[in-house]
């Protein structure tokens, strides 16, 4: 079959950060393992669901540690490996880091798909790569029933600049670094419902590296910061609220959404994780009458290569949103505060 008629979302059973197992079926999980080994070392393991491991070397240097990997969120697969590779590398940067190298995380169904299109995924990964200013310096195969790609990803913090998903502080601003609704544009695709227009925005927003985060983690006023990928906004948001004792007012008239992501949403281009992720953590939401489904949806919408997600003193917006601009991040919005209280959401 040639390249042209091969549609790789149609070879998989779910596609980008979307193929998440849901928030409360993973806590279900991994609260019946046994804990590891934890090191005085390991500044940063799994107990506030942060983006990656961290593990202190000496007084100035800590490695940064991540993977992450998904089936196809498009029928492209050059953008495929450039959309998947952007996402692994962004929990290095929402940690403060700075990326060293990656290893490729690489299934494909060797019979279904030709040689040419899986070197064209790898392709997309190198060139995101190179972008980064890191090389793929090796990585393992398998012949799978579903094409699955992504990397791990190594870098450094110096341990002084590092920022968790924990340490907000009442009275922070919220700041969201890219626009919303990738999950309902990846619905309303796979319809055959994207125009090319459409596509590009979503194939910009995916593959723009989060490379403000090693900035904004060198400014006191930065409290706090992780990335917006498969639980939505509300649910990473609620992994602040709940890592700080925190609960968030959030403003949904401020959150910056992709230009046609409320229309999709309104005709039911909605992705079954959304509903998913509601269910994991919808109990600690609290949405305004005025807020229907579509609003809801678009709140919990599984975000592939999502933008960061900011804390910060009301003096540093400023400076933020600055940085945020100067690197082409055009959406960047303030999007509410933290407040002490129950840990949770309420949304206006």
């Amino acid at each position: 079959m040639p390249e042209s008629e091969i549609k790789l979302t149609r070879l998989s059973h779910g596609g980008g950060c979307g193929c998440k197992i849901a928030p409360d079926v993973l806590q279900r999980i991994l609260a019946n393992t046994t804990p590891g080994i934890i090191p005085s070392q390991l500044l940063v393991g799994t107990e506030t669901s942060d983006d990656a491991a961290v593990y202190q070397i000496n007084g100035q240097q800590a490695i940064v540690a991540t993977t992450d990997f998904f089936m196809p969120i498009v029928d492209d697969p050059h953008d495929f490996g450039r959309i998947a590779a952007t996402n692994a590398i962004s929990d290095v940067y929402a940690m403060g880091g700075t990326p060293l190298f990656a290893l490729a995380l690489v299934g494909m169904p060797v019979k279904v798909l030709p040689e040419e299109t899986i070197g064209r995924i790898l392709e997309g990964g190198a060139a995101v790569c190179r972008a980064a200013g890191i090389p793929i310096a090796g990585g393992h195969t398998i012949d799978s029933v579903e094409p699955i790609y992504g990397l791990v990803v190594i870098g450094l913090v110096n341990p002084a600049h590092l920022k968790r998903n924990s340490t907000a502080r009442p009275g922070d601003k919220l700041i969201l670094g890219k626009a919303l609704g990738v999950g309902v544009y990846s619905a309303a695709l796979k319809k055959d419902g994207l125009s090319e227009s459409e596509y590009q925005s979503m194939l910009e927003s995916t593959t723009q590296l989060n490379t403000p985060g090693p900035v904004l983690a060198c400014l006191d006023g930065v409290h706090a910061v992780t990335d917006v990928t498969g639980f939505g906004l509300l649910g990473h948001l609620m992994e602040v609220c709940k890592g700080s004792g925190l609960r968030a007012e959030l403003n949904f008239a401020d959150v910056p959404l992709l230009p046609k992501a409320m229309e999709f949403a309104q005709q039911g281009s909605v992705t079954g994780a959304s509903g998913r992720n509601w269910t994991s953590y919808g109990g600690g939401v609290q949405l305004a009458a005025h807020l229907g489904d579509a609003e809801r949806a678009l709140l919990t919408d599984p975000q592939t290569s999502g933008g960061l997600l900011v804390t910060c003193t009301p003096e540093t917006v400023t400076e933020v949103l600055s940085i945020f601009l100067q690197q082409g991040f055009s959406h960047v919005s303030v999007i509410g505060e933290l407040a002490e209280g129950e840990p949770g959401v309420t949304v206006a």
